[in-house]
Order: structure tokens, then sequence, then C-alpha cells
């Protein structure tokens, strides 16, 4: 039965599908049995999965239709769970069962709520599918379902600013990715005359050729659109913005993760590629540029779906930072912050969502003093942004701790640098959002507004509870979760014997690698010098707030007239004087004034320059892996 478990979750969210067009279209009552049933259905088969291969080392291996390998040579279908995949599974399976159970009152206004189950469990269904795949082209059937499902679901508001063009881009750009992944999977079938990844890694050891070279270089450019990573991170962000906050919470917890886990299983995996010091190169800096750029445009925001879309970017070149590093350390580090991400930026979408479901906008120039008529929404809200800048006891100051460590230990300083001034500029824009958004004075047009309904409230309770028990036990996360996924990682011969046999590749690779035990000390609770830097971070991130972020008189060129300019918090005149949307950081973004005029400018919103930038990078990687590789 245990080799049917991971079939079967995926196989109960396409079902779910079927049944609700056909069940459920007009009866919400059925609609809401269905969708509850076979989420609830998935999240346990995965969770069945949890002892046979996380806990005793097993890999499970299921091939469609019986189709076993025959001479060597695998022909069908195969899927293969391993502790890598399954950590992934876990994750995407936690945030379907919880969108889901948020998505019932959330969506309740909207119309044709049965078209957007069907959407909804057909990317649940094709994100497992894209996971737990052994076959590189049923990763790619996978990836379209997933696309196109993510399009749909981004236009479901089509009568919203923005929806219709978000989707536009969002099939654009995200057919080139998927386009560029299915030239990959070409070439290398064309090569080796088998799609089986197990098999491909095999065959693709220490076998570099241009042809395998060119079709690396594909599958990168299309993982890469598909993990948001900059500058192919331009559909995330319109996207992220225009889609229900549900399929927001989709689109942070799991969508941008079928990408990373793509990435990690080409680079690992099928190329085992990751011992070449010009790769782990190309990815430490992919990371960090990432990092950074996407904290910077998440400075300049005042929409506030926006602003974490742009902070979910960010956190992701956090995860490619560490991977990048090819350690033990790193990849805990950095499969831990996957993890983190999830709870705490899907967290943060639902606060989102909650806030949107109550007011009608996210604009934070129309918000403030929220935190009064919704109080338990600002208490998650601020987990979240504890989490996501990193704060203990929570869980983003884990996975981040180790980053901080695996960069230097591994002589890259300065990108340890970058990190930690990443996280004092996520930190000081959450304190800005926190009083635009739930503090100072409250709008007169929301007096009367309550706190969100309690199927609202499980989930994102449900949310901040994990992220909260992440930070504090980080010791068993690693052990039961993280440590094994690391180690499927990196002892790659173990993956491809369980697919194609016993003896098939293990001779080929080394012994296994051992993965570090991560206590409160390693996390960085009982080292004085974490507590020191954090003191640090957190005495930046307020002076920045304080004094670079717009306290400070400043001479402006607009209306004399205009009170709101006489010093910069003066606020609208007989009104109240919190700090709006457009302020946030008006004054860092004053002086970096042409840094962000170019990142505006870059940003044109135009698709055909996006495009130019995920081809581009495509042809950079392509020239460098053939200078360097």
């Amino acid at each position: 039965m245990t080799q049917h478990l991971p079939v079967l979750s995926i196989i109960v969210l396409f079902l779910g599908a079927f049944l609700t067009v056909i069940f459920g279209s007009k009866n919400k009552v059925i609609r809401t049995i269905i969708v509850t049933a076979v989420t609830l259905s998935s999240f346990i088969f995965i969770i069945l999965l949890i002892k046979p291969v996380l806990i005793d080392g097993n890999i499970i291996t299921y091939w469609m239709g019986d189709w076993v390998p025959v001479s060597g040579w695998a022909i069908g279908i195969g899927l293969e769970i391993d502790g890598l995949n399954l950590l992934f599974g876990i994750i995407a399976s936690i945030t379907i069962l919880l969108s889901g159970i948020y998505s019932f009152k959330y969506t309740s206004r909207d119309d044709t709520i049965e078209k957007y189950y069907v959407l909804f469990l057909m990317l649940s269904g094709s994100v497992l599918g894209i996971i737990f795949t052994g076959d590189l082209f049923n990763m790619f059937v996978m990836i379209e379902i997933m696309t196109f499902a993510s399009v749909a679901l981004t236009a479901f508001r089509n009568k919203s600013t923005g929806a219709l063009e978000a989707a536009f881009k969002f099939i654009v750009i995200g057919s080139l990715g998927s386009s560029l992944i299915l030239l990959g999977t070409i070439m290398l079938y064309s090569q080796f005359h088998t799609l089986n990844m197990a098999q491909l890694a095999a065959m693709l050891h220490n076998n570099y050729t241009p042809v395998t070279l060119f079709a690396f270089a594909a599958l990168i450019g299309g993982f890469a659109i598909k993990s948001y990573l900059v500058p192919s991170h331009t559909i995330a962000p319109d996207a992220y913005q225009a889609a229900p906050s549900s399929v927001s919470m989709l689109f942070a917890g799991m969508v941008n993760k079928a990408g990373v886990y793509g990435m990690i299983r080409l680079t690992f995996v099928i190329y085992t590629s990751m011992n070449l010091t010009p790769i782990r190169l190309m990815f430490v800096f992919w990371g960090t540029v990432t990092m950074l750029v996407g904290v910077t445009m998440a400075l300049a925001q005042h929409d506030f779906k926006r602003l974490l879309a742009y902070h979910s970017i960010s956190q992701l070149g956090y995860v490619f930072t560490a991977v990048g590093l090819s350690t033990a350390l790193g990849l805990t580090g950095g499969l831990y912050h996957v993890l983190n991400h999830t709870l705490f930026k899907g967290l943060l979408f639902l606060c989102a969502g909650a806030v949107l479901y109550r007011t009608g906008t996210t604009d934070l120039n129309k918000l403030g003093g929220l935190a009064k008529k919704m109080p338990q929404t600002a208490i998650i809200f601020l987990i979240g942004a504890f989490s996501i800048s990193g704060l203990p006891p929570f869980n983003g100051f884990v996975s981040k701790w180790l980053i901080y460590q695996g960069t230097y230990e591994a002589g890259y300083a300065p990108v340890t640098i970058i990190a930690l001034l990443t996280s004092v500029l996520t930190l000081a824009s959450f304190i800005k959002v926190a009083q635009s958004v739930f503090f100072g004075q409250l709008p007169i047009e929301y007096e009367n507004i309550t706190e969100t309904p309690l199927s609202m409230r499980i989930p994102m309770w449900t949310m901040a509870i994990l992220s909260f028990a992440a930070g504090v036990l980080p010791q068993y996360v690693t052990k039961y979760l993280i440590a094994p996924a690391v180690s499927a990682t990196l002892n790659v011969g173990k993956y491809i014997d369980a697919m194609m046999g016993t003896g098939y590749a293990e001779k080929w690779f080394g012994e296994p690698v051992s993965v570090p035990v991560v206590d409160y000390t390693l996390a960085g609770y009982y080292n004085p010098v974490a507590w020191l830097i954090l003191f640090g971070v957190i005495l930046i991130a307020f002076t920045i707030v304080a004094v670079v972020g717009g306290f400070r008189p400043k001479q402006v060129a607009t209306d004399d007239n205009n009170p709101k300019y006489d010093i910069f918090y003066s606020g609208e005149a007989n009104l109240h004087s919190h700090i709006g949307g457009n302020d946030l950081f008006w004054g860092l973004k004053y002086d970096f004034g042409r840094y962000f005029d170019f990142i505006r400018k870059a940003h044109s919103g135009v698709v055909n320059d996006y495009v130019l930038w995920a081809i581009s990078t495509t042809a950079i990687v392509l020239v460098y892996l053939f200078i360097f590789v």
C-alpha cells in the first residue's frame, strides 16, 4: 500500500477537480465537502510517507502501469519519493489544505466559485506531480498544467484592475519558461534516449557534451522563471497582487517551490554539477543579487500584496545562495528556509487577504489603525513579520543564522554581509508596513469593520503556530524533515539505484555525506555572537526607519500649500498623521534616487522587455557554461 500513496496523493486532487465540475457546480455544500475531502486525503497520504521515507530512510518507487525497467532501460513513467521531494510534498500539502479552508469564506463574494475550485485543485495536483515524478517529460507536462491553472487563477477576479494584464504576462513569460524546459528535455532525450531522471543522472555523470550543456542552460533558464530568480522574476509581483490572496499563498507557498525543487533536482541529481566551482559561484552570485534586488524593490511598493511579492523574491534569493554553497550546512540552511518561507510568507499573504476582505483595499496609503478592529490579524501579522525578518524565537531566525554561518564558513564573507543587510532592510520594511496598516490612526471609513471570520483565522493561526514551532524546535525540524532531505540531495547514487536497481550507479558516487546536527547552539540561540549581531541588526533597522525612512524634515519641490510637506510626518491635514504607503522609506528612495530610477525604468511593465530579460539570462548562462564548465 505504501508505494501507492504518492500517486494517490496526486490523483485524488485531479479527481476532486473532476467531481467539482459534475456535482459541485450548483451546490455549495457538496462543493465544500469535495474540496475538503480531497485536500485532506492528499495531505494524509503524504503524511503517511513520513515514517518510511524520512524516519526509516527508504526511497519509495512506483511505476505507472507496472512498466518497470527492461534490460537496464526505464521505459515507463516512474514516481520516486526520497527525503528531498517528500519535504517539498509536505510543504505543498500543508499549503493546499490551509488555502482550501481559507478560501471557503474568502471567495464567498466571488462569482463562478466552482471554476475557482476546479483550477485550485488542478494547480494543487500538478505541483505534487512535478515534485513526485521521476520522469523529466512528465515533469514538463505537470509544469504546463501548473502554468495554465496559475494563469487562470491570476485572472479569476478579472474585473479587478490589472488582473488581465497580470495573467497575460504570466502566460507569455510562464510559457517561455515551459518552452525552455521542453527544449532541454528534448535535447537530453535525443542524446540519451531516456527521460527517467535517475537513468539520466547515471548517464550524464562526468559526461558533459555541447548538447548536454546547451540542454543544461535551457533547463536552468526555464526553472529560473518558475523560481522567480532575478531578472526572470517579473511575473511574480503582478500575479501575486492580482490573484486572490488564497491563490497568492499558493504561489508563494508551493508554485515557486516547484521551481526551486526542479532546480535542485536538476543541478544536484540529474547533472550532479554542484561539485563544480563555476556552478556553485553562479548560484551564490545569482541568489545574492536576487535577495538584494527583491528587498530594495519591496521598499518602493505601497501595495501590501505587491510588497510581499518582492519580499518573496528576496527570500528565495536566500535559498539559492545557501543551496549554491553545495555544503551540508548550506543545504541545511537553504532547505530549512524553504520550509520557513512557505510558513511565514503564506501567513503574510493570508493577513493581506484578511485586510482586503474587510477593507476592500491593500493600498497602504488608505490603511491604518486596523489593530483596533482586527487584533488577532494584527498579532498574526507581527508573527509573520518577525519570522521573515529573522528575529528569535521565530523560524526565520534559525534558517537565516544557518545561512549566515554557511556562507561565512564557505569563504563568502561579503555574501554574509549582504544577507545581513537584506535582513535589516526586511525588518525595517515590515516595521513601516505595521505602522501603515495596523497602527496609527484608524481611517473614518473603517470604524465599523470587525475581525475576519473564524474559518479564515484558523489557517492563519495554524501557520503562525508552525512558524513559532519551527523556530523553537530546530533540532526536531532538522532531524525529521531537513536532514533526510539534505542527505537525499547529496547522496545521488542511492536515488539512482532505488529506481534502476541496486548497484546501477552507487559505485560511481562516493560514500554518503553526513549532515550537521542542528541544536540550539548551532541555530544561534546559545551563541553570544548571534545575539550581538541580532542586536546590531535591530538597531540598524530602527535607525533606518527613524532617520533615513523619512522622519526628518525634507524640502520637496511640490505644492507649498500642502501641509503634508512642511515636515515629512505631518500627515493629511485635520485627519490623521500616520505614515502612508507612498511615504515608506521616502528618504531612502530620495538618497538612492538613481538606483530606484533605474529599477523603475527597468520594470517597464512591457512584456516584450521581460521576455528579453529571460532569454538574455538563458543566453548568458549558456555562454558561461561553455566557457567555464
